[in-house]
């Protein structure tokens, strides 16, 4: 792999089927190896809920970039930049070929350099901003960033948060300083979107969760819970969030969180999709009435011309 080689990089909503395509098209590349751009499969332990892939995938296809921390352990966006910068350019010195998969639209953006390092975090400030209701941070930032509010949904604590972070330390607002000193990329990416009619998304989504709790994800979260600091970001992932709850006697049945992690997975693809479809770099694959086998052949087109 050179470094002006696009790099392929399989995105697109939870459910949609990323992982294993991204895994039939490095058994079709010779020397492939998948880097995972997933905010949660880091985490050792957390198997289930973020439906890693198998070990058996791993045997024939490298992996990157999952079970390396534990749940208690901080990480970042910046520290994934770090990491998978230097995990493509192993790749590149093996002479083998990265393909990138993954839905964190955070992570995505550090990679493709998109995304500027800014001031560290202030755990104080942080804190007292996130205790606020998120109506009235949305409403701040709409009027000390206007630009950073039509890009920023207004349910993502995590980016509104980040960003009024960013102007209470800076006086300047996250999107003049994004402009002025974006992180540089050595690599140059492939973008491919997989996506599917909504409906059959959400049914994918509720039959993953379903297969999720018949695989024991009630059980792995209480074997987790001593593990997870309680606000932190493996607590607060979906699936594990309403079964350390459930523990917890703050929701009082399983079928009740159950159906919230069905609802919040749903609504995490939504936001998912509403940030992808705005790359106009982004090369989209509709994969509603297709076989993996197709899709792969369609992702190998792209890749080819």
């Amino acid at each position: 792999m050179r470094s002006d080689d696009p790099i392929p990089l399989i995105l697109g909503p939870t459910g949609v089927g990323k992982s294993r395509v991204a895994y039939e098209l490095a058994l079709r590349l010779k020397g492939a190896e998948i880097l995972s751009a997933d905010a949660r499969s880091i985490y050792r332990g957390m198997d289930i809920g973020t439906d890693k892939p198998p070990p058996e995938w791993h045997a024939h296809a490298p992996h990157h970039l999952i079970d390396t921390k534990d749940p208690h352990e901080l990480y970042n966006v910046m520290g994934f930049r770090r990491d998978a910068m230097h995990i493509l350019e192993e790749i590149r010195h093996r002479g083998g070929r990265a393909i990138v998969v993954g839905g964190s639209t955070l992570y995505v953006e550090a990679l493709v350099g998109k995304l500027f390092e800014g001031p560290a975090a202030d755990p104080e400030l942080r804190r007292r901003l996130r205790d606020s209701p998120l109506e009235e941070l949305y409403e701040k930032l709409q009027r000390v960033d206007p630009q950073a509010a039509k890009r920023i949904h207004p349910h993502d604590p995590q980016r509104i948060v980040r960003a009024l972070e960013v102007y209470e330390l800076t006086g300047r607002p996250i999107t003049e300083l994004q402009h002025a000193a974006s992180l540089k990329t050595p690599y140059a990416f492939l973008k491919i979107g997989l996506r599917c009619e909504r409906t059959l998304l959400h049914k994918r989504i509720d039959q993953r969760v379903d297969e999720m709790i018949t695989r024991g994800l009630l059980e792995e979260a209480r074997d987790l819970q001593d593990r997870v600091p309680a606000g932190s970001q493996a607590y607060k992932s979906n699936g594990y969030r309403e079964m350390f709850e459930h523990l917890e006697g703050k929701i009082p049945t399983v079928e009740e969180a159950i159906a919230l992690i069905k609802k919040r997975t749903r609504d995490h693809a939504r936001r998912q999709m509403v940030y992808f479809k705005r790359d106009p770099e982004t090369h989209w694959i509709d994969t509603t009435e297709k076989v993996t086998e197709q899709i792969v052949c369609e992702v190998l087109s792209l890749i080819e011309c």
